[in-house]
């Protein structure tokens, strides 16, 4: 199973961040599996944002006020993130994974990993 992340590398400060996930190997749709989005900041810990699940449920971190948005093309097996309003605090690496639970605050609690892109919040 692979994952590789595709978007903008920059972004102005109130528009909207948008990070597309591409799957292969396994369908995004199968097996009770969640599809998660996480991101770690210079020098700060790794940070769930949200995850959808193979059913199409969403979830999202709280903190995050409602800016965050997870859709998915199931004949592309991709899914995206889009994460409203950015600030520079939103500066960071993103990355999207996968794993039988979401919300995993650790890199080593997901089974998939992608390989990260950066996305620097600035005008």
């Amino acid at each position: 199973v692979q994952l590789r992340e595709s978007g903008p590398g920059l972004v102005q400060p109130s528009q909207t961040l948008s990070l597309t996930c591409t799957v292969s190997g396994t369908s995004i749709t199968a097996n009770d599996f969640y599809w998660n989005w996480v991101r770690q900041a210079p020098g700060k810990a790794l940070e769930w944002l949200g995850a959808i699940a193979s059913g199409g449920s969403t979830y999202y971190h709280p903190l995050l006020n409602n800016r965050a948005t997870i859709s998915r093309d199931t004949s592309k097996n991709q899914f995206t993130l889009h994460l409203r309003s950015v600030t520079p605090e939103d500066t960071a690496v993103y990355y999207c994974a996968g794993d039988t639970q979401y919300s995993g605050a650790q890199f080593d609690d997901y089974d998939y990993l992608g390989q990260g892109t950066q996305v620097t919040v600035s005008s």
